[in-house]
């Protein structure tokens, strides 16, 4: 059986922010709106030798990525361990690290299979000192006990799932960022899994979804 769905209408679509637009939004810290900065710099010094992220995408980069990043921590307040699977630019890993860096005991987990992309991430956490690991690694081949785990263009839901198995077992609560074809991608994860999805507003596309997933089993 297909998995329970419960929805919310999107918000507005708001105008793409600037970095003041975006504090003004958020309420980060001076200190935050500076490593935020200084991601964005990096990735598009990286992003012209490496495929990181579609180059379009970093002239809206305040709403396009550190925004769809962000909003996750409203979905899980107090989470202090993360596993962003497929980390890759480190979206959102990279983001939920710079918010979380005067968070005692917090870690976020980047990992991410390919050694190239896992070199950039090395490179950011270093740079920004950031509280988070860099995983050269399949995302189901580790044994990490998280509180969530996340992912935002790793793969189709089916997939997403099986990779995120060991971690939602152990407990952790999955928050997915997903685009317009998220219904069909859970309808199709269904044939497969049995879970509870409940589906949640993006703040940063009103075409944009973030699922929310518990209760993670193989359909029998």
């Amino acid at each position: 059986m297909p998995p329970e769905i419960l929805t919310q209408s999107p918000p507005p679509a708001e105008p793409m922010l600037d970095a003041a637009a975006y504090q003004a939004l958020t309420g980060v810290s001076d200190r935050q709106l500076a490593d935020l900065a200084r991601y964005q710099e990096l990735l598009a010094t990286w992003n012209a030798v490496m495929n990181l992220v579609g180059p379009a995408t970093l002239a809206t980069y305040w709403t396009r990525h550190a925004l769809d990043s962000s909003q996750l921590l409203d979905l899980a307040p107090g989470a202090k361990i993360w596993a962003d699977l497929g980390a890759g630019a480190g979206l959102p890993g990279v983001v939920l690290a710079i918010l979380l860096k005067d968070t005692p005991g917090a870690t976020v987990h980047l990992v991410e299979s390919m050694a190239k992309r896992c070199r950039f991430l090395s490179e950011v956490v270093t740079a920004l000192d950031l509280p988070a690991q860099v995983h050269n690694a399949r995302a189901e081949d580790l044994k990490l006990k998280v509180e969530v785990v996340t992912a935002r263009a790793c793969a189709p839901m089916t997939r997403l799932l099986g990779f995120s198995q060991p971690y939602l077992q152990r407990g952790a609560l999955g928050l997915f960022l997903k685009g317009q074809d998220v219904a069909s991608e859970l309808t199709e994860a269904g044939k497969a899994w049995t879970f509870d999805a409940e589906l949640r507003p993006s703040q940063s596309d009103p075409r944009g979804r973030i699922v929310q997933v518990k209760g993670l089993s193989r359909v029998r």
